[in-house]
């Protein structure tokens, strides 16, 4: 089966923090990081799609993604 997320978070050290965990839990990135202004916030957001491929289990909506 073939994962899917899209981690995003403000443009500081805890988005680089949340990437580098998911690169070492075996997600890979797939495409370009993305960068905007959140007029709510003030505040640049990050963001950066990972995949990841699990032999073994079926898909299922319930289960957390993170946790995988």
């Amino acid at each position: 089966m073939k994962l899917y997320r899209f981690l995003s978070g403000p443009d500081d050290s805890s988005f680089c923090h949340k990437v580098t965990a998911a690169l070492n839990r075996g997600w890979e990135l797939s495409g370009s990081p993305t960068y905007a202004f959140n007029a709510a916030t003030g505040l640049m957001q990050c963001g950066q799609a990972v995949v990841k491929e699990v032999e073994g289990k079926d898909y299922d909506p319930e289960m957390k993604l993170s946790e995988q």
